[in-house]
């Protein structure tokens, strides 16, 4: 049967009423067409559960909008109950925990799903067990600086592949003397105390391999980068991930293209925003789910990462790999290269 708006409120007011902490909690505001929802949106921060509006389509699809835009969009009548509680108790919780305890004291399967970040309820609970700090995490407060690169980049090709990291380097322009030589960040930082590379540190690039990925660090491309299409080409890659910082703007944006085809449910490149903890930054079950679950297990395994992109960078070291070798840069061992002068 479609859920129309009259059954939605009935059916949230029976599922209120069986819990204690659910007695005080409305149905949020309910529109049926896009002019009602751009009224709830210019009036969103008045609103009583502002933070939530139902789009309910003639199909009976309803679709969740929050501040930031459309958050879920379900014909389940389960889920929208699950995702109206999971809102409002995450509204007047402490932390994601306290969240997650107080949805199991509704229902058990509800505490579960939240724990696990999807909208199924499957995923693994369990904490990872690993450190962040010696996966990506560790970059994420200086990379907000644009230190030491303004661009993380990372490439992965088939299974059993992988991306050459010398000839992705030369392909971006690194200097080919240099690459040959295995020059290395402390080469690089040696000379003249430090002072030249002080200089033409923005000239510069790091890259290697860690889990699988290819990494290729810089900060502005010199002309004539990609030339060789077909050299590009044969290196394989099937998917990159993009995290570019600018720091004077305050824009930090994630791009992750696989098979050719942006990963985005049509949101386009994504800012990393900051966001309320215990809140899925993406479109939940859409395709970058995978994200939201590994968003939320960052959230409840390491309550100790209390920055915003630390949560982000751990999460995608979880969810897609990604890693970048802490030790190597630390002691200047990474491989590092000068663009070559045209």
């Amino acid at each position: 049967m479609a859920i129309t708006k009259q059954t939605l409120a009935e059916a949230w007011q029976r599922t209120a009423a069986g819990h204690a902490l659910l007695h005080e909690v409305g149905l949020p505001p309910v529109a049926l067409s896009d002019d009602e929802l751009d009224a709830w949106a210019e009036r969103a921060e008045e609103a009583e559960g502002g933070s939530l509006c139902l789009l309910v389509d003639e199909d009976g699809t309803v679709r969740g909008h929050d501040p930031y835009g459309e958050v879920f969009a379900t014909r389940d009548l389960e889920q929208v109950l699950y995702l109206i509680a999971e809102a409002a108790i995450g509204r007047h919780s402490g932390s994601p925990e306290e969240t997650a305890v107080a949805l199991e004291r509704i229902d058990p399967e509800w505490g579960r799903r939240f724990r696990t970040g999807g909208l199924d309820g499957t995923g693994t609970v369990e904490a990872c067990g690993g450190d962040p700090w010696e996966g990506l995490a560790w970059i994420a407060r200086s990379w907000r600086e644009q230190h030491p690169y303004t661009i993380l980049a990372f490439f992965r090709a088939a299974p059993g592949r992988t991306v050459d990291a010398e000839r992705l380097a030369l392909l971006y322009g690194a200097d080919p003397a240099q690459v040959a030589a295995g020059t290395r960040l402390k080469d690089l930082q040696s000379v003249d105390s430090g002072r030249t590379h002080w200089d033409r540190q923005w000239e510069s690039c790091c890259f290697g391999q860690a889990n699988g990925w290819t990494f290729l660090l810089y900060h502005d491309m010199p002309p004539g980068s990609f030339a060789d299409k077909e050299a590009y080409a044969a290196l394989g890659i099937e998917e990159s991930v993009w995290l570019t910082a600018t720091s004077a703007k305050a824009i930090y944006t994630f791009d992750y293209i696989r098979d050719g085809r942006r990963v985005d449910d049509d949101w386009g490149m994504l800012e990393l925003i900051s966001y309320e903890r215990g809140r899925a930054p993406y479109l939940r079950g859409g395709e970058l789910d995978f994200l939201n679950r590994a968003v939320r297990r960052a959230e409840l395994d390491h309550p100790g990462l209390t920055d915003t992109f630390e949560l982000y960078f751990h999460a995608l070291e979880e969810s897609l790999g990604l890693c970048l070798p802490r030790r190597d840069f630390v002691e200047g061992e990474v491989r590092a290269a000068y663009w070559a002068k045209e």
